[in-house]
């Protein structure tokens, strides 16, 4: 009887897995923008057509004002970890991130270092950055050892160790600290 009752419970569990599966397949994908007011949006997976005006309403910005191809590619990358000194969606750092986008979107291409980034950028004050300009941050002292891209209204996209291509907040307590430099590639 015993071995009957686990065949039965085994036959209807196993559909019920199945189901759980496939739904989570179409799963909606939530990009999330950390800081001080910390903000989610889920969109359906699928709806490239819609990506300026996804990421205008995340970055709280006029659609007509960002680059699609910028948001493509970050929509693409976003989620993927990091790993000192990859370049794949297994693995990437901050550096080879801003690198390829740079070649993909912008047809430039950057050092491959993000303190080699910093000595070929016109340097701006952090107010008047636009889409696109470069932003570093030095967690270990004197020496540049993170870069970003600057989106809109103080977000910049970038690589964390923990949770891999994400955009934050600049302003945020904990990046502002370490906030060095900004500008805009001269090459």
């Amino acid at each position: 009887m015993h071995k009957m009752t686990s065949k039965i419970v085994g036959l209807l569990v196993f559909p019920l897995c199945i189901a759980l599966i496939l739904s989570s397949c179409g799963a909606r994908k939530k990009s999330t923008i950390t800081g001080p007011t910390k903000t989610t949006i889920e969109r359906p997976s699928g709806k490239r057509a819609n990506i300026k005006q996804y990421y205008a309403e995340l970055l709280d910005a006029n659609p007509k004002e960002l680059n699609e191809n910028l948001y493509a590619y970050i929509d693409d990358w976003m989620g993927s970890p990091h790993r000192l000194g990859g370049q794949s969606k297994n693995g990437i750092d901050c550096s080879g991130f801003v690198g390829m986008i740079y070649q993909e979107v912008y047809r430039k291409n950057l050092p491959r270092t993000s303190r080699d980034m910093a000595e070929i950028v016109k340097r701006k004050y952090d107010n008047q950055l636009q889409e696109g300009d470069l932003v570093f941050f030095s967690f270990g002292g004197k020496n540049i050892d993170h870069v970003g891209i600057y989106l809109h209204n103080d977000k910049f996209v970038h690589v964390s160790t923990k949770q891999g291509v994400v955009i934050s907040n600049l302003k945020d307590t904990w990046y502002y600290k370490y906030f060095t430099r900004c500008g805009t590639p001269q090459i």
